[in-house]
């Protein structure tokens, strides 16, 4: 098995605080680790499509770390902190990422994530080309 972890552009592992790769390419396809809003200085910003535009462009540094865009994205789940209020906003800034064919998407309300003040966190697997 072929396994290799996958940082984006500029980052180390040595910039990785917690034992975990931001992805990982297995076997053709790539597992990016979950991802919050929060800012490049750590903060999470109090606007919720701030939050959301920055989970989607650190997944998709991921995706360009091993070459991929997000049309290479097979599978999303999100995890919502009051996905009620903040459904609409995610799904429009959801939009402006994805790409046909779109890719499979499970959204799931939970109670906390461990970020403060995040409310969304996103992981996808991605399916590089053969």
């Amino acid at each position: 098995m072929s396994q290799r972890a996958v940082f984006p552009k500029g980052v180390t592992a040595d910039d990785v605080p917690l034992k975990l790769s931001p992805a990982v390419m297995s076997n053709g396809h790539l597992f990016v680790t979950g991802m919050t809003g929060s800012a490049t200085d750590g903060t999470m910003p109090q606007d919720p499509a701030t939050q959301f535009r920055s989970a989607f462009d650190k997944i998709a540094a991921c995706l360009a770390g091993a070459d991929l865009d997000f049309g290479h994205v097979v599978e999303m789940t999100s995890y919502h902190i009051k996905i009620a209020e903040n459904f609409d906003t995610f799904s429009t800034v959801h939009a402006a990422y994805v790409k046909a064919p779109y890719p499979a998407w499970t959204a799931v309300e939970v109670a906390g994530l461990r970020r403060p003040g995040a409310l969304v966190e996103i992981r996808v697997i991605a399916r590089a080309p053969s």
